[in-house]
């Protein structure tokens, strides 16, 4: 019989066995598993997932894999994920320079505990920084996170930031010193404790002024519950300490009878305003809960309603802190690929809407003035008689306003596939566009962190399942490009929206309140917002415990207070789904294909209007 070939034995095999069994040392728990593969180098609990190594595997690859090895196992045995989210920042900025912080003072103390481990780490952050240049660059393209976590690492090892880091370190490090110095300096003191560091590190986010000072120390509301598991095992003991409490605040309350019902006097006189319609479609409504006049949905939700369980784990981002510069580039270039076949037919679009701005541009003058600019042309006159009058010119105001437009795009599950793809590419070419006639552009989408829930929902099926909890779920904002970026800084965020996992649930309203709260904060004098979704909000956390309508009655008393009390000019397009219904500048398109050509449309007859004022709102036909 003829010889079967053997398979051949996979060469890089002996290397992932090692790796698997160092991690599994290091992180001192046998039952971690360990896979290699293309996604983003994590651990989720029970698997640890490393970069693939190639088949030609080379030292600096073998360094590389082993650091991210290191640095995972190292967070598995020295951190303690519990302790570490009783005293972390809600969400934001702050959180993120929170959770670099606490990986650096891991890493850190792997370092100085093995002198291998230290080499490997080294290996892997120089790789993370390998593509970024090594000089001072802005602030904007410097994350704070990284530069604090650089700080910690330099405080507790000495070893100065990688190549490539220098320019992220050196742009914040006098600002950082200035006002958190001190506090930095007694990092090394709590590199084994990480309660202690974890304090430390609030205290340095609270002198940056990224988050406000607790009410509150972890470890008290810790003793706190200590006290009531004590009281709930000796009943006697605490039945005696209420009664005498409720002696003393039996008295107090008859002291402070006559007090209260005058204040409640005087604040029902102050309540005059009841609830307003949501939208004409909608029949009248009982008022939910007295306010005070002139409160907006957008400021106090609750008194309209809407409540939100817990913002505990809500997450506003950038998109390069949701995947390492490496994938970013990786999905950029999928992108790229897909935007090459529509691409000649959007950038026709976006050329017609250039043309069209740039024609409204045109700079024009007034001639014969008593003041303004001195005329050049009527200088021989002025050096012959000071006196004589009118040579001045000055150049008239243009109705093409100082402008920003935000583009808010669903990153809803149901988006999945085309219609992100689309969205994406009609994104990145209009924002090149609009940057080249000096529109401002903001790009951001929104959805949630988890299916069904997440961390909010736990928390509330711990606590007893309350009834009527609002919203249930975890948010994720994400920010592809602030309007102060330039889009080639920002063109390699765009391919996150290819990334596989990252659409979820949508909750429209609080994504509306957010974008409208973030363009109010900007200087331009005209903000337009442009929604683009195939659907009403859905998270079925939240649906599954609140009324039907709960998610779309918030989204359309957002949408009215936008509208009609905001300077924010609001437009929305629907893909495949009839926005009509909320918005009064809409328009539905049956196919992704034409959202290039209904973005463009809508935005060139926003900017020909002529003489509007902040509270003129019109319709598409």
């Amino acid at each position: 019989m003829p010889n079967t070939p053997r398979k051949k034995a996979d060469p890089i095999q002996p290397f992932k066995r090692a790796v698997s069994l160092a991690t599994r040392s290091l992180a001192e728990n046998k039952s971690v598993n360990v896979t290699f593969g293309p996604e983003t180098p994590g651990y989720d609990g029970k698997t640890v997932r490393l970069p693939l190594p190639s088949r030609a595997i080379t030292k600096k690859e073998i360094a590389i894999i082993r650091g991210y090895s290191d640095s995972l196992a190292l967070m598995i045995s020295a951190h303690d994920e519990k302790l570490h989210n009783a005293y972390a920042p809600p969400s934001g900025e702050a959180r993120s320079a929170y959770n670099a912080m606490e990986r650096a003072r891991v890493e850190a103390l792997g370092s100085l505990r093995m002198r291998g481990v230290a080499k490997n780490l080294d290996a892997k952050l120089a790789a993370i920084y390998e593509r970024f240049p090594d000089r001072d660059i802005d602030r904007q393209d410097a994350p704070l996170a990284d530069a604090l976590a650089l700080m910690v690492r330099e405080r507790l090892t000495g070893q100065k930031p990688p190549r490539g880091a220098n320019g992220i370190v050196n742009v914040w490090r006098d600002w950082v010193n200035e006002r958190a110095g001190n506090i930095l300096d007694r990092a090394d003191a709590t590199v084994a404790d990480q309660a202690a560091f974890a304090k430390l590190t609030r205290d340095v986010l609270v002198a940056l002024q990224l988050m406000e000072a607790p009410v509150e120390d972890p470890e008290t509301e810790q003793s706190a519950d200590a006290d009531e598991q004590k009281n709930e095992d000796n009943p006697g003991e605490s039945s005696q300490d209420e009664s005498d409490q409720s002696s003393q605040a039996s008295e107090a309350q008859a002291d402070d009878a006559e007090g209260s019902d005058a204040d409640d006097e005087a604040d029902a006189a102050d309540i005059t305003e009841k609830d307003y319609k949501p939208s004409e479609t909608e029949g009248k409504e009982q008022p939910h809960s007295s306010r005070r006049p002139n409160t907006s949905v957008l400021d106090a939700p609750g008194d309209f309603g809407y409540k939100v369980y817990t913002r505990q784990f809500d997450e506003f981002v950038t998109a390069e802190s949701l995947c390492d510069a490496d994938e970013l580039e990786r999905l950029r270039a999928f992108l790229d690929k897909q935007l090459a076949v529509i691409q000649v037919a959007v950038s026709r679009l976006a050329n017609r809407l250039q043309r069209r701005l740039l024609a409204q541009q045109n700079r024009s003058w007034a001639f014969d003035l008593e003041e303004g600019i001195l005329d050049t042309a009527k200088l021989s006159r002025v050096v012959t008689d000071r006196f004589q009058p009118l040579s001045f010119k000055m150049e008239r105001d243009t109705e093409f306003r100082d402008t920003v437009v935000t583009l808010l795009i669903d990153n809803s599950g149901s988006m999945r596939g085309r219609p992100i793809m689309v969205a994406a590419c009609c994104a990145d070419i209009l924002a090149r566009t609009l940057e080249r006639c000096g529109v401002k552009v903001e790009i951001l989408g929104f959805t949630t962190r988890q299916w069904k829930g997440g961390q909010a929902r736990e928390q509330w099926l711990a606590a007893g399942k309350q009834p009527q909890p609002g919203r249930l779920n975890d948010l994720r904002h994400i920010i592809y490009k602030a309007a102060d970026m330039p889009w080639r800084r920002a063109r390699r965020n765009l391919g996150l929206m290819m990334r596989e996992g990252l659409l979820k649930e949508n909750i429209d309203g609080e994504a509306l309140t957010w974008a409208h709260a973030r363009m109010l904060a900007r200087p331009e004098q005209r903000r337009i917002l442009m929604m683009i979704s195939d659907g009403a909000p859905v998270d079925d956390s939240t649906l599954s415990v609140n009324t039907g309508t709960y998610l779309e009655k918030h989204l359309r008393q957002v949408i009215y207070e936008i509208e009609t009390r905001s300077s924010v000019e609001l437009i929305a397009i629907g893909i495949g789904h009839d926005v009509t219904r909320y918005y009064r500048r809409a328009v539905t398109i049956s196919d992704a294909e034409e959202l290039a050509g209904a973005m463009t449309e809508k935005l060139a007859e926003l900017f020909a209007e002529r003489g509007r004022g902040p509270g003129r709102r019109g319709k598409f036909h």
